[in-house]
């Protein structure tokens, strides 16, 4: 009898140790990485700086720690079951996606039960044709009369997405003119200041919200971050643009309050 108490002791002196081996070894890997899906599918032109991009956002996720990346070269991982699979969708992509009627509302209804957005650069390029994507995004690409360095401000600095950035910069980039800017429900981040630049150069469009170079939204509970740079490698490889972007899609993910 002594000898199998003193068994049962010993086991239950082991299970207790496994168990706070596992459950210390659990809170030292800590919480699963979010998930984001980033789209780099063309219509329309294709970006070249698009192959170098997916290096870039993967890397800024690793080394952050805060998320994984997988490259989707086309529309077809865009299914209400796939999805759930991520946190956040990234679009760098051009034209009139062929998306299905289903993909679509699969994809709104996505975002708009809680999931993040994140578009660049030619994201605003993207499903002219189709009414919710304005109200996802917030405005249409309207040509780039300006492709050279600029003065890029800081409209609101205490925004944790921008607010370790100077509160004006330059960048040597493609600007674009945004149409159909949904002003009243967007939050500008960033804007061009026009005075780096000629505006009385052909196919400036001025508007009475001028230049927005980045901005947040919401739909239904999604959470949307776009910023219109991103066309050079050079913008890629600064690290202003790369921590503004990380900090865009952690705010999209929901990590970033």
């Amino acid at each position: 009898m002594r000898k199998r108490l003193v068994g049962l002791a010993v086991a239950a002196t082991l299970g207790a140790a496994m168990f706070s081996f596992r459950t210390t070894a659990s809170l030292a890997r800590g919480p699963a990485k979010r998930k984001l899906l980033y789209l780099t599918q063309s219509a329309g032109f294709r970006h070249d700086v698009i192959p170098f991009s997916t290096g870039i956002v993967k890397d800024i996720g690793e080394k952050s720690g805060e998320f994984e990346t997988t490259i989707a070269a086309d529309v077809s991982g865009f299914t209400a079951e796939n999805l759930k699979n991520y946190d956040a969708v990234m679009f760098y992509t051009t034209g009139e996606l062929p998306m299905s009627d289903e993909q679509k509302g699969a994809f709104i209804h996505y975002i708009q039960s809680g999931h993040g957005f994140v578009g660049v650069h030619s994201a605003t390029d993207t499903f002219y044709m189709w009414e919710p994507y304005l109200k996802l995004i917030g405005g249409y690409f309207n040509d780039h009369p300006w492709h050279q360095v600029v003065t890029v401000d800081v409209v609101d600095p205490s925004d944790p997405i921008v607010s370790e950035l100077p509160s004006s910069f330059q960048i040597n980039d493609e600007i674009y003119q945004i149409s159909d800017f949904q002003a009243d429900t967007s939050h500008v981040l960033l804007k061009l200041d026009p005075g780096s630049v000629d505006l009385k150069k052909g196919g400036v469009r001025p508007r009475f919200y001028g230049w927005p170079l980045a901005w947040t939204r919401t739909d239904g509970d999604g959470r949307v971050f776009y910023t219109g740079l991103g066309h050079e490698q050079s913008t890629w490889e600064d690290p202003r643009f790369q921590k503004l972007l990380l900090n865009g899609i952690k705010w999209a993910i929901g990590d970033l309050k």
